[in-house]
């Protein structure tokens, strides 16, 4: 009884979570009429216009090559800095280190909204204001903290006996790193690499305020769909189940090493 009424439990849990994508499907393939009915109808035509009509405008596919870049940029960049940031802080206890750490995440803690007008004066001085790269250094500070904790993490559950037998063999402090830490890690690295690309995706407040113009993000984009007097609701759903796809293509693909990464460590 105990664990059927657990299934049932977690069954209202997946339905209730799922239910937003299902409503945005839904949304997308109704007209204007059905999506602003009230009550809201369940049972109707579908239609493909909204679709067609998304597939046919050139800006939503720029708004997905700007994200895709700004989401790939970030994640690449924050893990060449964060990884061997990670290793340093898990292997080597130096005068400092333990509040070198907490700084790094204290920067997480801290409400991106506080940092956003000192980015926008630097960026503004520097002239990489609505730029890619401009956006990726502002995700990468964003998401750097989360990158070196969970790799922390994942680099003192792995024995340092066999970097002690690295070194025995001759290798250098680099070799080691490269050839066995790094190796070693990958289900971690692949963990924290899907979900850094994932906060950079979906974020908002940084790239409506340093982007919005030239480099425009995908969710910054589909606000354009609400308009002063009017929001095209089926467009605006159309464009997101699209833009779903990659995402949701990316975790599936890469959803055995999401898992073993993030439950790596779990136990002794």
């Amino acid at each position: 009884m105990k664990t059927f009424l657990r299934r049932i439990v977690l069954y209202i849990f997946a339905l209730w979570s799922f239910f937003p994508l299902y409503w945005l499907l839904n949304t997308s393939l109704k007209t204007s009429k059905d999506a602003l009915a009230r009550p809201p109808t369940f049972i109707f035509k579908p239609i493909l216009k909204n679709y067609i009509d998304v597939i046919k405008n050139n800006e939503v596919w720029g708004y997905f090559l700007d994200s895709l870049i700004v989401a790939l940029g970030t994640t690449f960049f924050g893990l060449l800095i964060g990884i061997p940031a990670a290793y340093v802080l898990a292997r080597f206890k130096f005068k400092g280190s333990a509040d070198f750490g907490f700084w790094i995440l204290s920067t997480r803690m801290t409400p991106p909204i506080a940092m956003l007008i000192p980015f926008f004066i630097m960026y503004l001085k520097l002239g990489i204001l609505d730029t890619h790269i401009g956006l990726i250094i502002a995700h990468v500070g964003l998401n750097l903290s989360i990158i070196v904790w969970l790799m922390r993490g994942f680099y003192e559950e792995i024995p340092i006996e066999i970097e002690e037998a690295s070194y025995v063999d001759g290798s250098s402090f680099f070799q080691t790193f490269y050839k066995i830490a790094v190796p070693l890690s990958l289900p971690g690295i692949s963990a924290v690499g899907i979900i850094t690309f994932l906060f950079s995706w979906n974020e908002f407040l940084f790239a409506l305020v340093l982007g919005d113009s030239v480099v425009r993000t995908s969710p910054v984009g589909l606000y354009g769909f609400v308009g002063y007097q009017k929001i095209y609701w089926g467009q605006l759903s159309a464009s997101a189940s699209l833009l779903l796809i990659p995402v949701l293509f990316f975790v599936f693909l890469f959803q055995k090493p999401l898992i073993k990464g993030l439950t790596l460590g779990s136990f002794k």
